[in-house]
């Protein structure tokens, strides 16, 4: 199983990261979260704190763990997410993909991103880094965590961040 994290070249890193953006982008949010382990964490952290704050003991965007996400993906699917009702439109574009450490049973990358998202004839830009740590799950790599750190000052005019980044 390993082996598996061991071979993995940041090619295979980045068409990953492109298959995820994809399924994103086409609103595939089931197939998307089976990308993630059950017991996964899925962090965006305060704008005004550092990336690296605990979720423990500071509040942050978004802190969801396996269940919590699989809520949220059921909560975007359907009709009374007024949010997300029409669907936004969305584009991610991933960039500057790189393996940042290999351990033995995990492997930790990053990338670069932008998303824009239309809704209700307004467009939003949102930009930062994800930060992912792989690890193999029933023989396949998935993310077990995935922390996007967004590089914008605030959320205006955005005002909200209703869609998964």
């Amino acid at each position: 199983m390993m082996d598996l994290l061991a071979r993995q070249t940041r090619s295979d890193i980045e068409d990953f990261l492109y298959r995820e953006a994809d399924l994103l982008d086409t609103w595939d949010l089931v197939t998307w979260r089976q990308l993630f382990t059950a017991e996964c964490l899925y962090v965006v952290p305060n704008l005004a704190l550092p990336s690296d704050a605990p979720v423990e003991s500071t509040l942050h965007l978004v802190v969801d763990d396996g269940h919590h996400l699989t809520e949220r993906v059921k909560r975007l699917g359907k009709k009374t997410a007024h949010a997300e009702y029409p669907r936004s439109r969305g584009r991610r574009l991933i960039s500057n993909v790189m393996i940042v450490e290999r351990g033995d049973q995990y492997l930790r990358a990053q990338c670069n991103f932008v998303t824009y998202r239309t809704s209700q004839q307004t467009t939003d830009t949102y930009f930062g880094q994800h930060q992912y740590r792989f690890v193999v799950d029933g023989g396949v790599m998935k993310i077990q965590e995935k922390r996007t750190i967004l590089d914008i000052g605030s959320l205006r005019p955005q005002g909200r961040l209703s869609i998964i980044v």
